[in-house]
This record gives structure tokens, C-alpha cells and sequence, in this order.
């Protein structure tokens, strides 16, 4: 009797633990989700950054294309000032352009909106299909982000398969989707987007990548959901609130 008496508070102990356990590692799980975005509506970002915003590169005519030159890593900025960097794995043949952005326009198409400024991954101008450099195209967050995403078109290439990955602060992978997409050459924003989302502002960096091994491709602007930070003036009404709080306590007292 007594032996068996003593049992069942160790089973139900280990019982509680292996409980504690699976609500640990799912609501771990559940924090750490994130979701594939092919919309950019619902991406709900409320930052994004402009290629045409970059202040760096070397202007270049490759006709019909007027580009702006960039190194194959470099730093900028969004619009609401979260830094990020991007990195291009350079090609060892000099015959390879580096990166690059250049505009969409009726003479330069591609299935993006027309006047899209288009971050490029570098080719070899003249051949058809042109050969080019396939990344992947890494983008870094100085500060986790909640959401991120954009569109891409791989070159002189019909179908293609569209990879994206995210990672942590800690360089942990967070999930890996894909989607199939379609190159054009008409401007009617039917580019596929690309894009990821998680419960909690974890996404540290963005991998982009096709299934193209020796194709280069294009996106155009990355639009972010980050955590919001309250406007300047904001900031002051909540200090006064904050001052009228800790006067009427005084007041009380």
C-alpha cells in the first residue's frame, strides 16, 4: 500500500512537468511563428525603404538601362529611419555588373508598377538570356522588425520558384517558404510578393533567393512592419500627462 501511495505523487509530478514542458516549448513555438505574406496589403507595414533613396553607387549608362552602381554590401536607411544593411555575394568574373538600381519605365519593363525603382543583383549586359548573378540578396535589420517583404522578378526568365528565409538576432532560422513567380516584360505590378510576418517584432534578417542558379533578379521597394515609435510630438504629450500625474499626486498628498 504505502509504495503505491508514494507513486502517485511522483507520476503526478512528472506528469505536471512533461505538461509544463509542452506549454513551454509551444507557447515558444507560438512566439517564434511566422507566416508567409504573398499580399502586401496585408503585410500591414507602416515603414518602408525606396531604392531610390540610396545615397551611394556610381551613375552608369548601360543602354537602355540608366543605373546607379552600388557595392555589392552597403548600409542606408528607411523612411522612418530603421537601419539595414544588404549584402550581394560578388561574382568572380569581371564580365558581371555589380548590383545595381535602375527604373521601370514603358521603355525598360518589367511586370512591376510602372516608375519602380528596381535593386538589381548584377548581369552580363548583351547575351539573351543574359547571364547574371543569382545572390542570394541578404537584408539585415539594425533592429528586429515584425514583418517584412517585397516583390521580385527573376531576368529573361518566364517561371522561376521564389525562396525566401528569415532569421533571429541570434542568426536562428525562424522559417524558409517559396512561391512561384512570373517574369514580364510589361509594367502591370504582376511581380509576386514575397514577404514574411511573425507575432512578435524577432525578424532580424531576410534572405532572398530564386530558383535560378545563374540568373539575376530584382525587387523593388521593402516595405516594413516594425515596431512603431511614437512621433516627437507625441513623445512631449506623454511627458506633460506623465508631469500632470505625479503634480495632482503631490497635490493628494
Amino acid at each position: 500500500m504505502t509504495p503505491q501511495l508514494l507513486k502517485r505523487p511522483i507520476q503526478s509530478l512528472s506528469s505536471v512537468a512533461a505538461g509544463a514542458v509542452l506549454f513551454l516549448t509551444a507557447s515558444s513555438l507560438s512566439v517564434q511563428a511566422i507566416t508567409l505574406v504573398t499580399n502586401r496589403d496585408n503585410l500591414e507595414a507602416n515603414d518602408k525603404i525606396d531604392w531610390s533613396s540610396l545615397e551611394i553607387g556610381t551613375p552608369i549608362n548601360l543602354t537602355p538601362i540608366t543605373a546607379n552602381l552600388l557595392p555589392n554590401s552597403f548600409q542606408t536607411t528607411s523612411e522612418k529611419g530603421l537601419g539595414l544593411s544588404v549584402d550581394i555575394p560578388s561574382i568572380a568574373d569581371p564580365r558581371y555588373t555589380p548590383p545595381f538600381v535602375f527604373q521601370t519605365t514603358p521603355t525598360l519593363p518589367a511586370n512591376f508598377s510602372n516608375g519602380d525603382y528596381i535593386l538589381f543583383t548584377g548581369f552580363i549586359p548583351g547575351g539573351f538570356p543574359a547571364l547574371g548573378n543569382p545572390g542570394p540578396l541578404t537584408i539585415t535589420f539594425d533592429q528586429p522588425v515584425q514583418g517584412a517583404g517585397t516583390q521580385i522578378a527573376v531576368d529573361d526568365t518566364l517561371n522561376f520558384t521564389a525562396f525566401i528565409s528569415a532569421f533571429d538576432d541570434n542568426n536562428n532560422l525562424l522559417g524558409s517558404f517559396s512561391t512561384p513567380g512570373t517574369s514580364a516584360t510589361v509594367l502591370d505590378n504582376s511581380a509576386v510578393f514575397l514577404g514574411v510576418r511573425s507575432a512578435s517584432a524577432n525578424i532580424s534578417k531576410l534572405v532572398y533567393s530564386s530558383s535560378e542558379n545563374n540568373r539575376a533578379f530584382g525587387i523593388n521597394f521593402l516595405s516594413i512592419n516594425s515596431t512603431t515609435i511614437p512621433e516627437p510630438g507625441n513623445l512631449l504629450a506623454l511627458s506633460l500627462l506623465g508631469i500632470g500625474r505625479l503634480t495632482v499626486r503631490k497635490m493628494k498628498s
